[in-house]
C-alpha cells in the first residue's frame, strides 16, 4: 500500500503540476506587470494597516496570520533542509523562484476570494475557491468547486492538519526530553515515552480550547503566536548567518553555481540543474501553498471592500514564508555545512543550530524544538478552518456536520502521536495535490478578472478616489437619494455614476 501511494503521489506532483503551477505564476506576473514586486512596499503596508469600514468576521492582519498559521509548519524547517540535501544549495534559488512567482499567485487568490465571497445569515463571510468558482465560473462548474472542497476536507483532517503535525511536535519532546526512552508508559498494546503522551495531551487540549471559539478565537491566537514565532525563528537564523558572514559571500556563489549546474563534472551540467530546479520548486510550493486554494478561505474572512486591497495583504504570505523563512533555514543550512554532513530530515537544521549559534547544544535544540512545537500548533488551527469551510461548503452549513467533524478533527490529534506518520504524510500530498489541480483551472481562467480588477483599482488609486468608494448598502442609499433629490451637488452625481457604472461591470 505504501509504494501504491508513494506511486500516486509522484504522478500527482510530477512535472506537469509543477509546470501548472508555475505557469500560472508566471501568467499572473506578466499580466499584472510584476504585481509582487512593483508593489511589495505597498503591499507591507497594508500588511500591518487594516481597512476600514470593510465587512468580514476579522481584519486584514488576522486573517493573514490565520491563512500564515497554517501555512508556516515544520516544512519551513524539515522541508527546506530535504531539498537542499537532495538538490544541492542551489535547490535554496529555485525554491525562491518559487515563492517569487508564487506571490502573484496568492495575489489573485486574495484578490478573487474577497471578490466572489458571500455571507450567510449570521452574517459571517463564506469564500474561498469554490466561491470564486461558482459565482466567477457559474453555476456550470460546480462540479469543480465541489471537488476541491471534498479534497480539502479530507486532506485536512487525515493529515496534513492533524496527525502530521502533532507527531512532529511529540516527536521532537520526546528528542529533548527522553531521547533513550527511558520513562515510558503502555497505550494501545504498545510503550511510548511519557514526554510523547505528556505533550500530545497538552496540545490536544490547547487546540480544544481554541477550536471551540470558531475562526475568531483562531485568528486572535495566530495574530499573537505567528508574528512571535517568526521573530524569534528568524532571529535566531539571522544571529547564525551573523557569526558566520564571513562564508557569506562564498556561500551565494556556490548556490548560483550548484542552481545552474556550473559545479558539476562535465556533461553533467544540466541534470544537476534539473534536479536542483525540482527539488527547490516542489518544495516552494508545498512550503507557502500558492495555487493549492487554501490560503484564500482565510482571505474570504478579512474586514476589506477592496478585493485588491486584500489581495496584496494575501502575497506577503508568500513574501514572508519563502522569500524570508525558508530563506533563512536554507542560509543557515548551507553557511554551517549542515547539508553535506549525511544528515537527513530535521537532523539537518538541529546540526546547523548547534554548529553555528554560540550557545549550549542543549539551548540550541531547545530553541529549535519551541520552534517546530510553535510551528505545527498554529498548522493545526489553521487547517481546522480551512477544512471546516470545505465541509460547510458540502453540506450547506449545516452546523451538525461542522460541530461533528471538530470533535473528529480532536480526536485525530489526540491520535496522532501513537500512529505511523509515513503514509499519512503521502496521503495528505495525495490530497494536497488534488486540491491544486480546480483551484488551478479557476485561476487560469479567472485570470482576466483579475487583470481587470487590478487595473481599476491602481486607476481610482491614481485618480485619489478609493476614499470615497461606496459600499453597496451606501450605494442603494445614494440612489434613493439622489431620487428624491434632483439638485444633487455635481461632484456627488459624478461620484455616485462611477460607483453604478462599477457595479454595473
Amino acid at each position: 500500500m505504501d509504494a501504491f501511494l508513494t506511486r500516486i503521489n509522484s504522478l500527482i506532483w510530477g512535472a506537469p503540476m509543477i509546470l501548472l503551477i508555475l505557469g500560472v505564476g508566471i501568467i499572473l506576473t506578466i499580466g499584472s506587470r510584476g504585481i509582487q514586486i512593483r508593489k511589495l512596499p505597498l503591499a507591507l503596508k497594508y500588511m500591518v494597516k487594516n481597512e476600514d469600514g470593510g465587512e468580514g468576521d476579522v481584519t486584514s492582519f488576522q486573517a493573514l496570520t490565520t491563512a500564515l498559521s497554517a501555512t508556516i509548519g515544520t516544512g519551513n524547517i524539515v522541508g527546506v533542509a530535504t531539498a537542499i540535501v537532495s538538490g544541492g544549495p542551489g535547490a535554496l534559488f529555485w525554491l525562491e523562484i518559487a515563492g517569487l512567482l508564487g506571490m502573484a499567485t496568492k495575489y489573485a487568490e486574495g484578490l478573487l476570494a474577497v471578490k466572489y465571497r458571500t455571507f450567510d445569515d449570521q452574517g459571517k463571510a463564506l469564500g474561498g475557491p469554490f466561491y470564486y468558482i461558482e459565482k466567477g465560473l457559474g453555476m456550470k462548474w460546480r462540479w469543480l468547486a465541489k471537488m476541491f472542497a471534498f479534497f480539502g476536507a479530507i486532506a485536512g483532517i487525515i493529515g496534513i492538519g492533524t496527525i502530521t503535525q502533532i507527531n512532529g511536535i511529540t516527536s521532537s519532546a520526546q528528542v529533548f526530553f527522553d531521547p533513550n526512552n527511558a520513562h515510558t508508559i503502555s497505550l494501545f498494546g504498545n510503550d511510548y515515552s511519557l514526554a510523547v503522551v505528556i505533550s500530545g495531551a497538552i496540545v490536544t487540549v490547547l487546540v480544544s480550547i481554541v477550536l471551540v471559539g470558531g475562526v475568531t478565537r483562531i485568528a486572535k491566537v495566530s495574530e499573537i503566536v505567528v508574528p512571535a514565532m517568526i521573530v524569534l525563528y528568524v532571529g535566531l537564523c539571522l544571529f547564525m548567518i551573523i557569526f558566520n558572514i564571513g562564508r557569506l559571500p562564498a556561500v551565494i556563489v556556490e548556490i548560483i553555481q550548484s542552481a545552474f549546474g556550473l559545479r558539476a563534472v562535465s556533461g553533467g551540467a544540466l541534470g544537476a540543474m534539473m534536479i536542483a530546479m525540482q527539488r527547490g520548486i516542489a518544495r516552494g510550493i508545498f512550503s507557502n501553498e500558492s495555487g493549492l486554494g487554501s490560503a484564500p478561505i482565510a482571505a474570504a474572512a478579512a474586514q476589506s471592500k477592496e478585493p485588491v486591497r486584500q489581495g496584496l495583504v494575501s502575497m506577503t504570505g508568500t513574501f514572508i514564508d519563502t522569500l524570508v523563512v525558508c530563506n533563512m533555514t536554507g542560509m543557515a543550512i548551507i553557511l554551517t555545512g549542515a547539508w553535506d554532513q549525511g544528515l537527513e530530515g530535521s537532523a539537518v537544521t538541529i546540526f546547523a543550530f548547534t554548529q553555528a549559534l554560540p550557545i549550549s547544544q542543549t539551548l540550541a535544540s531547545f530553541l529549535l524544538m519551541l520552534c517546530l512545537t510553535f510551528f505545527a500548533f498554529t498548522t493545526i488551527l489553521g487547517w481546522n478552518y480551512y477544512s471546516e469551510r470545505c465541509l460547510s461548503y458540502l453540506t450547506g452549513g449545516n452546523t451538525k456536520f461542522s460541530s461533528a467533524f471538530r470533535v473528529l478533527y480532536i480526536l485525530a490529534v489526540f491520535i496522532g502521536p501513537y500512529l505511523t506518520v509515513t503514509m499519512v504524510w503521502t496521503i495528505a500530498d495525495i490530497f494536497n495535490g488534488l486540491m491544486a489541480f480546480p483551484n488551478i483551472v479557476a485561476l487560469i481562467l479567472l485570470s482576466p478578472v483579475v487583470i481587470r480588477e487590478t487595473k481599476s483599482y491602481f486607476s481610482r488609486m491614481a485618480a485619489g478616489q478609493l476614499d470615497e468608494q461606496l459600499s453597496m448598502s451606501d450605494l442603494a442609499v445614494s440612489i434613493d437619494q439622489y431620487q428624491e433629490e434632483p439638485d444633487i451637488d455635481v461632484n456627488k452625481e459624478n461620484d455616485l455614476i462611477q460607483a453604478i457604472k462599477q457595479e454595473d461591470d
